[in-house]
C-alpha cells in the first residue's frame, strides 16, 4: 500500500482585474504621447504546480506471511497541480525492507545474506469539480466548499517470493470542507475494484487475482496550528484514513478465506515548517520536518485472525503500527 506522503491542498481563487482608462477634450497637442499598454501576461493552464521529494524511515513494517517486524525505507515522488476544472495528484513511492522482508529467490526468513525487497507503489487521484463544471456557487454551502467527481488509480509490484502486482482503480465524488486556519476535510465514497497477483497459485493459473468490486471510503484531514503564538505559527497536523470493503478470495484455490475490511491510517502527522521557521514566510514548506503514527488493520484486506498469512508464525504481520519520521523538500 502506499507510503501515503499527505500534501496540503491548495485552494486558489483566481481573478482578472481590468481597467478603463478615461478622458476629456483638449487639444492632440497639450496631451503627452503614451506608450501602449503592455499585453496581459496569458493565464498559466496549472494555477498551482506543486512537486516535493520525501525521505522517510519507518522502524517497524510488516509484510503479510513474512514478517511481523521489518525496517523500511522510503523515497516518495508527490505531485499536485490545480487547474481551471479541478485537481490532480500522483504520489511514486519505493520502500525499501531490511533483511526480514527479503527479496526473491531468498524465502522468508531468510534473514542475513538475503537483500530486503523492493515494493514501487504509486497512485493518482483527479478531481472535477461541480461549481467549476457548471459555472455555479450552488455547492458551496457553509462549509461544504465543493463537492467533486473523483476518479483514479494505484499500481505496485514488489520483487518478493510473492511477485505481487496491484492494479487498482475508484471512481465516486469528493466531499470537500473548509476548517479553521487555512484547514480542510476531504471525504471520498468510492467504488473500489482491484487485481494482483500471487506466484503462488497452482497450474494452469497464470497468478492473476481478481477481486469483486467493492466500496472505499478515503478521507484526508489538515490543520495549520493557527492559535499557537506568532512566532510559532510553524506547526501543522494531518490525519489521513481509508476504508476499503470486503473483495472476496479473488480467482485463488478453493476453499481461500473472503477478504476483510482494510483500515489503513495515518491517525497523525505532525510537521514542523522547518525552512519557515529559519528563514521566514517567503521559504514555507520549502523544506517539512516531521513525525507520524501509522496504523494499517487487515493488511491487504487479509482477516488478522484467521488467514494464514497472518497467524501461527507469522502473527503479526497483518496489522502495521508503528511510528516513523521523514523529511520533505518542495522544488
Amino acid at each position: 500500500m502506499p507510503f501515503r506522503s499527505n500534501i496540503r491542498t491548495l485552494v486558489v481563487a483566481f481573478s482578472l482585474i481590468g481597467g478603463v482608462a478615461s478622458g476629456h477634450a483638449a487639444d492632440v497637442d497639450d496631451q503627452p504621447v503614451k506608450a501602449a499598454p503592455k499585453p496581459a501576461a496569458p493565464v498559466p493552464f496549472f494555477f498551482v504546480n506543486d512537486n516535493r521529494l520525501t525521505y522517510a524511515y519507518m522502524p517497524n513494517g510488516t509484510d503479510p506471511g513474512v514478517t511481523a517486524s521489518t525496517a523500511k525505507q522510503a523515497y516518495a515522488f508527490t505531485h499536485f497541480d490545480a487547474w481551471q476544472y479541478g485537481t490532480n495528484l500522483i504520489n511514486l513511492a519505493l520502500y525499501k525492507s531490511d533483511h526480514n522482508d527479503p527479496a526473491a529467490p531468498c524465502a522468508p526468513g531468510g534473514g542475513v545474506g538475503c537483500a530486503g525487497a523492493s515494493d514501487f507503489y504509486g497512485y493518482i487521484r483527479s478531481t472535477f469539480g461541480f461549481n467549476q463544471i457548471f459555472d455555479t456557487t450552488a455547492f458551496t454551502v457553509g462549509p461544504l466548499r465543493n463537492i467533486s467527481f473523483e476518479v483514479g488509480v494505484d499500481a505496485g509490484v514488489e520483487n518478493n517470493p510473492l511477485s505481487p502486482a496491484k492494479r487498482s482503480g475508484v471512481v465516486g465524488l469528493l466531499f470537500a470542507f473548509d476548517l479553521p486556519y487555512k484547514g480542510f476535510f476531504n471525504v471520498s465514497p468510492l467504488y473500489y475494484k482491484e487485481t494482483n497477483h500471487s506466484a503462488f497459485l497452482p497450474a494452469p493459473s497464470d497468478g492473476t487475482l481478481d477481486f469483486r468490486g467493492t466500496w472505499a471510503l478515503e478521507t484526508n484531514y489538515y490543520m495549520d496550528l493557527g492559535f499557537l503564538p506568532q512566532n510559532m505559527q510553524f506547526w501543522s497536523i494531518s490525519v489521513r484514513a481509508a476504508w476499503y470493503g470486503p473483495k472476496g478470495p479473488g480467482t485463488s484455490v478453493p476453499g481461500t478465506l473472503d477478504r476483510k475490511i482494510e483500515f489503513n491510517s495515518e491517525p497523525i502527522r505532525l510537521t514542523l515548517d522547518a525552512s519557515k521557521a529559519v528563514w521566514g514566510d517567503k521559504y514555507s514548506h520549502f523544506v517539512d520536518v516531521w513525525v507520524a503514527y501509522r496504523y494499517w488493520k487487515n493488511k491487504f484486506g487479509l482477516d488478522n485472525n484467521l488467514s494464514p498469512s497472518c497467524i501461527g508464525k507469522f502473527a503479526g504481520s497483518c496489522v502495521e503500527s508503528t511510528l516513523y519520521s521523514g523529511v520533505t523538500v518542495k522544488f
